[in-house]
């Protein structure tokens, strides 16, 4: 009885086994289809931006290119001016990163501990800005900047309104006044992170003299260095990647995201102009040619943020997880 028992041990032993094993197998080939899947992308742009002409024109060559080359990157290099854009919107997004967060954490705090009357009212104003498209106020936003004034001040000491289109100063206001790109997002994240802090700190700073805004930069803030990251992450990416705000206040301006957006219909020209070669009527820029330059100018664009991402990975994941955005 007791070896038959044995036997029997033993053989749910070996099966239960075999099953964890074919459970791994399968967990690990659907984990790494999923991968493939999100990853299909990337390899190919990396694959193309790298890839010789002749390379390309041959059909037998799909991932891996026989011949190397950085000609399209250069190429793309040339046609989007990359240093001089890859600087002027570093600092364009880092202004806009830096004056969000601050005015998103001032509105998201004074929403959480502040009691006055009409705040649900306001605060249901900044949720619509998250519900509403952006694209139905964008009308009267533009004409409030092609004749921008502050009650009337402008027009009182120069004679006439100012002009705010393709100006930076436009994006700054909208960033001051917290109507920013995803503004209302981050009111909400710093209002859910400022709802979560125990009362006891506002107390205790209150009992040692401290006003509403020394308790903010002195208890609230040194506290709120998640939620602050993660802002300042969504923020930079999302103005980094932004075209639909920029160009249309910002039309003019150096930066990578619309000099992308612009390649469909000058890239050919662009190509021709940076080889130097005079149009004529039987010069003809290959498709695929159009193709790998516009590959590599894409990759020298989203180059940066994956930099960034790389080195931010854990602040941005725990400050996610932190101020309670889920879902």
């Amino acid at each position: 009885m007791m070896n038959k028992l044995k036997r029997f041990m033993r053989k749910f032993g070996q099966l239960s086994f075999i099953k964890r094993c074919l459970v791994n197998i399968i967990r690990g080939v659907l984990l790494i289809g999923l991968c493939f899947i999100i990853m299909y992308p990337l390899i190919q742009l990396l694959s193309l931006v790298f890839m010789d002409l002749g390379d390309a024109n041959n059909p037998r060559i799909i991932w891996i290119p026989k011949n190397l080359t950085l000609t399209n990157v250069k190429l793309a290099m040339e046609i989007l001016d990359y240093p001089t854009s890859l600087a002027t919107t570093f600092v364009f997004s880092l202004v806009m990163m830096v004056l969000q967060t601050i005015i998103c954490g001032l509105a998201g705090y004074g929403f959480a501990r502040l009691t006055f009357r009409g705040s649900h009212l306001l605060f249901a104003g900044v949720i619509a800005t998250i519900l509403v498209p952006p694209q139905t106020i964008i009308l009267p936003m533009y004409l409030n900047f092609k004749d921008f004034d502050i009650l009337g001040l402008f027009q009182l000491f120069t004679g006439s309104k100012v002009n705010l289109l393709n100006s930076p100063w436009s994006m700054v206001v909208l960033a001051m006044t917290g109507m920013g790109i995803k503004s209302g997002l981050y009111i909400y994240i710093f209002r859910q992170f400022f709802k979560g802090l125990p009362k006891a700190l506002e107390e205790a700073a209150l009992i040692d003299g401290a006003g509403v805004v020394k308790t903010f930069f002195h208890i609230m803030v040194p506290c709120a260095k998640s939620p602050a990251i993660t802002v300042m992450l969504f923020s930079f990416v999302w103005q980094w990647n932004d075209t639909f705000f920029s160009s249309l206040f910002y039309g003019k301006g150096n930066l990578l995201s619309l000099k992308l957006g612009k390649l469909g219909t000058h890239l050919k020209g662009a190509i021709l102009s940076v080889l130097k070669i005079v149009v004529g009527d039987d010069m003809k820029v290959s498709p695929v040619l159009e193709s790998l330059v516009a590959n590599a100018a894409i990759l020298l664009v989203v180059l940066p943020l994956l930099i960034l991402y790389l080195f931010a990975q854990k602040q941005f994941v725990t400050g996610i997880e932190k101020s309670g955005i889920k879902g």
